[in-house]
């Protein structure tokens, strides 16, 4: 084999793999989303799981890159063991849809038909249309679909080359001397996990299989060992990707590698001993690419059907090899944010926005914990506080980094809009904690220095408390569903929280000239209403920055248009509605 052919087999590889990886990218890309929909919309129902998992295989064109997915949603919490098992089967089926389109190259005959259905005519043809369009559209979605085509067409222009390179070699003797080696089902099952290792790819080793298949020296009994190597090889890539994941994760893995290790040493045993008592009658024909992906999908699908009733066995078994260990709360909330999820972004903000909800929760739990505090202070309630305080202290700073190494990657402008609007809700959130905070130290000192406030004025922290509450619930809701009309909610009712702060404060005032209250205990819960105000404009911002993302407008510019068109009749009607239910109360209260 000259310097030359050597070369070129390398570029046809480097090729070949460079159209696998923009291939699956933009398929990736285009499906979006829905990936991560499809997969949360698993029941226990197996053959559906196995069938979705070889279906998101088949689109992003790599079983390991599937199931390092469903690793990340086991290790999130989105799917449970059992579910995401089969889909670990069905991805290994998935993977051979490469194999098969591959075969393609088989098709032989003169016909201009037949001449266009082979991979050497129409892969210029798929970069020449995809290349033009490309460099045409400013759609982002058009162009994700032409990176399909271009990725394609470079696939196949990779195993022409790849296969130019062999020709050669289909008469050389030494060549084929070699290749008897494989024959030996050890040697040739090393030799297919070596190449899978090398490639991190099972598809592109079973490709260069493919393509060596061109020389005519390649047998079943030589392709067959390499192909369940090839299988096992993958597995590497999958335990490398457990590393630092949760317990069912690491099941998930163990699992995988457990089934493809029991797998190919049983196939091994049945062909072979099959071979030995009555022999195959084309074990020693030479194979086509076509024999190779038909026995890659055959190993796969036998493996998949035997396997698939002994699931809760394999499950069995890897929670022998994984045992149960405690888990933080805060651990396993942040677990959500698996960089795994960094390399497709739609599904790394999804995962930071079901973070931020855990962050609205903690809020108004701290918010309940502090207005409780108040009125009957208590040190374990203190702590709970303390904890939760922690909890959104590192969650910003963990989720802000996440999101700035989401931006990192190519976004879209949607994309890029959500990331800073996630970037300017955390910083909300965590500032509604540290309000909390400030309220739990009003009331540590009010009990320290024995301060009681009287009961009229706990009577109308009732009702703020009850709106806050409200507002809270609200952000939240508005927030998961991207609901502008629960926005809008939360801006009306923002401003009759500060109408009845006002209306507070100002009752306090009178009862500071009264003589009802004193000096002390009038500073105190002036300064726990001031708190209290900031929750309720930092829930307002997050609304309103939800509601300029959703209508595609800057998050950094908010105009008196904006303003506005937010105070139609229609608003001016909740604020009267959210009046009546927190406000006119306290008013009535002070008539009587």
């Amino acid at each position: 084999m000259t310097l030359e052919s050597i070369l070129t087999m390398l570029g046809g590889i480097g090729m070949f793999l460079y159209g696998m990886k923009l291939m699956g990218n933009s398929l990736e890309r285009a499906a979006g989303a829905r990936m991560e929909k499809i997969l949360e919309k698993l029941t226990s129902n197996k053959a559906k799981g196995v069938a979705l998992g070889a279906g998101v295989t088949a689109v992003i064109q790599s079983s390991a890159a599937t199931i390092i997915m469903v690793i990340g949603f086991l290790n999130a919490g989105i799917l449970k063991l059992a579910q995401g098992v089969p889909v670990i089967m069905g991805a290994n089926i998935g993977t051979t849809i490469t194999a098969q389109i591959l075969r393609m190259g088989d098709i032989d005959g003169d016909s201009i038909i037949l001449m266009l259905l082979k991979p050497s005519s129409f892969a210029p043809i798929l970069i020449i249309i995809g290349a033009f369009v490309l460099l045409m559209t400013k759609k982002q979605s058009l162009k994700d679909k032409m990176g399909i085509l271009i990725g394609l067409g470079i696939l196949f222009m990779g195993m022409t080359l790849m296969e130019g390179s062999f020709a050669p070699l289909s008469e050389s003797e030494e060549f084929g001397k070699i290749f008897t080696l494989f024959e030996n089902p050890f040697l040739g099952v090393l030799v297919g996990m070596a190449v899978t290792i090398l490639l991190q790819s099972s598809s592109a080793s079973v490709g260069v299989l493919q393509a060596t298949s061109s020389t005519g020296v390649v047998t079943f009994s030589m392709a067959a060992p390499i192909v369940i190597g090839a299988n096992l090889g993958k597995c590497v890539t999958v335990l490398l990707a457990s590393i630092g994941v949760n317990k069912d994760a690491k099941r998930a893995v163990a699992v995988d590698v457990t089934m493809c290790i029991t797998g190919s040493i049983l196939f091994l045993i049945v062909i072979y001993l099959y071979q030995g008592l009555f022999g195959f009658s084309f074990w020693s024909d030479s194979v086509n690419r076509g024999g190779v992906a038909n026995f890659h999908t055959l190993f796969n699908v036998i493996v998949c059907i035997v396997m698939l009733p002994m699931i809760n066995v394999l499950i069995a078994i890897s929670k022998k090899l994984v045992k149960d260990k405690g888990q933080s709360k805060m651990d396993e909330e942040l677990s959500l944010l698996d960089p795994r999820f960094l390399e497709t972004p739609n599904i790394a903000l999804e995962q930071c926005k079901k973070v931020v909800a855990f962050m609205c929760e903690t809020g108004k739990e701290n918010f309940n914990i502090a207005c409780d505090l108040v009125h009957h202070y208590n040190d374990d309630a203190r702590e709970t506080l303390e904890e939760n305080e922690k909890f959104l202290d590192k969650t910003e700073a963990v989720l802000g980094e996440y999101i700035v190494q989401v931006t990192e990657r190519q976004l879209t402008p949607k994309q890029n809009l959500f990331a800073t609007e996630l970037l300017h809700t955390i910083g909300d959130l965590e500032r509604i904690g540290d309000h909390c905070v400030n309220l739990a130290e009003e009331a540590e000192l009010a009990h320290l220095d024995k301060i009681k406030y009287s009961d009229e004025s706990m009577r109308e922290f009732s009702y703020l408390k009850k709106a806050i509450n409200t507002i809270l619930d609200m952000t939240k809701e508005a927030y998961e569903m991207e609901n502008i009309t629960v926005g809008l909610r939360v801006s009306a009712l923002e401003e009759t929280i500060d109408d009845l702060i006002d209306t507070l404060k100002s009752n306090h005032i009178k009862r500071l000239r009264d003589g009802v209250c004193t000096i002390d205990r009038g500073v105190s819960y002036i300064e726990m209403l001031t708190d209290i105000e900031r929750i309720s404009d930092h829930c307002n911002n997050i609304s309103t920055h939800l509601i300029q993302r959703i209508n595609d407008k800057d998050l950094n510019t908010h105009t008196r248009k904006d303003e506005e068109e937010m105070h139609t009749e229609e608003f001016k009607g909740l604020c009267r509605y959210y009046d009546d239910q927190f406000l006119d109360p306290v008013k009535e209260m002070q008539v009587l």
